[in-house]
C-alpha cells in the first residue's frame, strides 16, 4: 500500500474538484459542463444571503459567468443536468438518471423521513393527471390555497407539497425549473429527462452502487470509504462491496494519508499535481468543505455552519465561506449581499494561524470580482476579526 503526505492529498483532492483546470476568458455552456462533471453534483439550498448555493461551486472554479447557462443547462433542451435527491437535494448530470432508479423505487416503496409514504394515493394520482394536463406546475399553483403557517426552519408543507416531493423522490415526476421565487415546477419525467437517458436500460443495485462510488472517487481523488459513501448518501451496504470490486478491478488504490487515521482511496485517475494555485472563496455547500470532517482531516480547518445558530452563540458568523489559497484554507469570511444598497457586506474576517502575509490582498481582490459578478457595486468591511482591519486597508 502506497502513501500520500497531507499536501499531495490536499493537491490530488483540488485537481479533482476542477482548481487546475484553466480559467476561459468568457465561461461557456462548456465551461459549465466541465465544472459539474469535476463535481459530480450541485447541491441547492435555499438560503439567499448571498447567493444561491448551487451558483457558487461553479464560479469558485471558473470565476464570473452567466449564471444563465445553469438555467439553460437544467431547464432547456438539450439538458445537461437534472434536479434530484443526489447527495441531498442537487443538480446531478442528466445521465445518472437511470443510476438513480434503486433509489426511486425505494423511496417508492418506504418514503422518505422528511414526507414519508403519502397518505391518499388518490391525490397523488389527481395530481400526476393534472400536471400531465396543464404541463409544468408549482405546489401553490396545484394546491387548495389555504394560508401556510410558519413553524420552527420554514414552511409548513400542505399536502398537496408533500405529496409532489413524495412523486419527486419516486422518480414519478421531475423538475423542469424553478420559478423565481424558487418553487420548484414540477412536470412528466418524458417531458424533462431526454429520451436516451429515460428509457436507457436500468442497471442493477450493485451497478449502480459501483457507477456512484466511481463519480464519488473520481471527484474527491482520494477519500476515504465514509467519504465516497457521502458523496451520494449512499449506505454502507452498497458503498463497501462496491468499493471492494472497484479495488479488484484497479480502479480505486489502497492508500494511507499523514494524518487522517483512516485507510483511503486514490482513483487510478487522479493527478497529482506539483502546486494547486487557487485562490476563491468555497460556498459552505462546496464539496470540497461540505463534509466537515474530511475537510478538518484534510485542511486542519474546523468547519461548522451557523445559519441555525442563534447570533449570540455564533463563532465566525451567520454565512462563512472559506478561503481557499493556494492549496490550503486560509480564512473565513461572513458575507452577505445588501442588494438594496448594491453592497457586498463582509460581517467578519478571520486568517487562519498558517495564513500568510498576502492573505489580506489576495482575499480583498477575491471579495470584488465577487461583487461584480454579483451585480454589487462596492464592498464594505466591518471590523470585526482579526483579519478585518487589514481587509479593510486592502
Amino acid at each position: 500500500m502506497s502513501s500520500l503526505s497531507g499536501a499531495q492529498a490536499r493537491r490530488i483532492a483540488l485537481a479533482a474538484q476542477g482548481f487546475r483546470d484553466p480559467r476561459h476568458a468568457v465561461p461557456t455552456m462548456r465551461t459549465l459542463v466541465r465544472a459539474l462533471r469535476r463535481t459530480s453534483v450541485l447541491q441547492i439550498d435555499s438560503v439567499n444571503v448571498l447567493q444561491r448555493a448551487h451558483y457558487m461551486p461553479v464560479w469558485s472554479r471558473t470565476g464570473s459567468y452567466d449564471v444563465d447557462l445553469l438555467r439553460r443547462a437544467a431547464e432547456e433542451r438539450p439538458r445537461r443536468m437534472v434536479e434530484y435527491w443526489a447527495h441531498v437535494a442537487a443538480f446531478m448530470p442528466v445521465d445518472l438518471w437511470p443510476v438513480m432508479r434503486h433509489r426511486m423505487r425505494r423511496y417508492r416503496d418506504e418514503g422518505h423521513e422528511w414526507v414519508g409514504l403519502p397518505t391518499n394515493r388518490r391525490l397523488a394520482d389527481s395530481l400526476l393527471a393534472e400536471i400531465a394536463e396543464r404541463g409544468a406546475s408549482t405546489a401553490r399553483s396545484l394546491d387548495d390555497g389555504l394560508p401556510r403557517t410558519r413553524t420552527d426552519w420554514g414552511w409548513n408543507w400542505s399536502a398537496t407539497k408533500q405529496t409532489l416531493e413524495y412523486l419527486f423522490l419516486a422518480g414519478e415526476v421531475a423538475v423542469a425549473g424553478r420559478t423565481q421565487q424558487f418553487e420548484r415546477l414540477y412536470d412528466l419525467p418524458e417531458r424533462v429527462v431526454p429520451r436516451e437517458h429515460l428509457e436507457a436500460p436500468e442497471p442493477t443495485v450493485e451497478e449502480a452502487a459501483r457507477e456512484l462510488v466511481r463519480r464519488a472517487a473520481r471527484s474527491h481523488g482520494v477519500a476515504t470509504a465514509a467519504s465516497l459513501r457521502d458523496y451520494f448518501r449512499m449506505s454502507p451496504q452498497l458503498t463497501t462491496p462496491a468499493i471492494d470490486s472497484l479495488v479488484e478491478d484497479g480502479e480505486l488504490v489502497p492508500v494511507t494519508v499523514e494524518g487522517w487515521g483512516r485507510p483511503a482511496y486514490l482513483h487510478r485517475d487522479a493527478a497529482l499535481p506539483r502546486r494547486v494555485e487557487a485562490c476563491t472563496l468555497l460556498s459552505p455547500f462546496d464539496p470540497v468543505v461540505w463534509e466537515r470532517a474530511r475537510t478538518e482531516a484534510m485542511f486542519g480547518f474546523r468547519y461548522r455552519i451557523e445559519i441555525y445558530v442563534p447570533a449570540p452563540k455564533r463563532v465566525h458568523g451567520y454565512y462563512v465561506l472559506p478561503f481557499l489559497l493556494g492549496d490550503r484554507l486560509v480564512g473565513r469570511v461572513d458575507l452577505k449581499a445588501d442588494r438594496a444598497s448594491a453592497t457586498l457586506l463582509v460581517k467578519a474576517a478571520y486568517a487562519e494561524e498558517h495564513a500568510p502575509p498576502e492573505t489580506a490582498e489576495r482575499l480583498a481582490g477575491v471579495l470584488d470580482e465577487l461583487a461584480s459578478w454579483l451585480g454589487l457595486d462596492r464592498v464594505v468591511v466591518e471590523p470585526r476579526g482579526d483579519l478585518a482591519h487589514a481587509l479593510a486597508k486592502g
